[in-house]
């Protein structure tokens, strides 16, 4: 009995210590190191070899200067009279981003959107075009087959059919590195880590994780976003230091309560922290419809008239009858959904019964509409 009693108070312990580990997050997962980063890169191009789907060239013009200045360069001169009908060229716009620490030689993927009126690049090719980044300069150059998942079929009668879009493809590992991107990584006897949500909890339970690791003072949180931590010099030592700092663990600190709410879908998004006060909130609606029915209209007898049809409308109100539901303060999320629900409200009402409660001052948390 005794032994049993002794294997389910080790079982209790052992949850309880993988229930804390599981809200435990890295370092790596929570900020980045200032300086390392990774840069926007963007090129214009052609793609060719398009089954009748690229630009219509009467409509642009910027595709036909392009196609002359390539073949110019190739030592094909077209004269300026002339006016190539191509339908299987179109004019393309490229972006990739540059990571961190990226070598000449390396390969990235890239992005392809046609910027004519190109119908598909399904089936194209790109050719080699320049990738620049903000300061002018080609750190990356792109060429390859584009991998389009999307298609179009369109009939002479004008109807058309599509799935996903056929206008942006993508070419993987399409484009080479030709130019390292300046990293601002090493020389100083210190780092900054930076959190992707900046939170004062995160950040001072960050500084405590490293210094119960490495050394009381190594870390120091700046502010709530910032944490300042002692490193070597050394680019080999740096390197094996911020992997062991980034593999640490800590449960960070909750965000404040939030509702997030999209207008244009009637999505919202409920933190589980979000309370209201005291508050008596009633929904409901006024239906209007209007429906028309023709009636025959016959004249009379030896009238000389003629039996003519004429509209008659028919409209209906309806106005819903819901009662009122009251908030106790402190309600949670659970109740605040079941409340709405017991009227039958729909996720559009929903955000006019959340943004009536912020106007009120009754909903204790931030409303952030997207």
């Amino acid at each position: 009995m005794m032994a049993l009693k002794k294997i389910l108070q080790l079982m209790l312990v052992t949850l309880l210590v993988l229930s804390n580990a599981a809200y435990a997050e890295r370092i790596k997962d929570l900020a980045s190191v200032a300086g390392v980063r990774s840069n926007h890169l963007v090129g214009y191009g052609l793609v060719v070899g398009l089954d009748g789907t690229g630009d219509q060239t009467t409509q642009t013009q910027f595709t036909i200067q392009s196609i002359k200045s390539m073949l110019m360069q190739f030592g094909v001169t077209i004269p300026p009279n002339v006016n190539p009908k191509l339908k299987n060229v179109a004019a393309v716009s490229l972006h990739t981003d540059l990571p961190a620490f990226a070598k000449p030689g390396q390969k990235i993927d890239v992005t392809v959107s046609s910027l004519g009126t190109a119908k598909s690049l399904r089936g194209g090719s790109l050719l080699m075009s320049p990738l620049k980044g903000a300061d002018n300069k080609i750190y990356a150059v792109a060429q390859g087959n584009l991998i389009v998942g999307g298609f179009g079929v369109s009939g002479s009668d004008g109807s058309k059919v599509s799935l996903n879009i056929p206008s942006t493809g993508r070419i993987p590992g399409g484009a080479t590195v030709e130019r390292a991107a300046p990293t601002q990584f090493g020389g100083e006897d210190s780092i900054v880590l930076n959190l992707f949500s900046p939170d004062f909890t995160t950040s001072h339970r960050l500084a405590n994780a490293i210094n119960e690791k490495i050394g009381m003072g190594t870390a120091k949180p700046i502010d709530g976003s910032s944490i300042w931590v002692q490193a070597p010099r050394d680019s080999g030592q740096r390197v094996a230091y911020v992997s062991l700092i980034e593999n640490l663990t800590l449960e960070p600190g909750e965000l404040a309560a939030r509702v997030v709410v999209n207008s244009r879908t009637g999505t919202v998004v409920i933190g589980r922290h979000v309370r209201v006060t005291s508050a008596a909130v009633t929904h409901g609606s006024l239906t209007v419809t209007i429906s028309e029915k023709p009636a025959v209209s016959q004249p009379g007898a030896l009238s000389a008239g003629n039996t003519v049809v004429v509209p008659v409308s028919e409209i209906n109100v309806l106005e819903e009858n819901n009662k009122m539901f009251l908030f106790d303060p402190g309600i949670s999320l659970g109740e605040i959904v079941r409340a709405v629900n017991t009227v039958g409200a729909a996720p559009g009402d929903l955000i006019a019964i959340l943004e009536a409660l912020k106007e009120a001052g009754a909903l204790r948390a931030e409303l952030v509409v997207i």
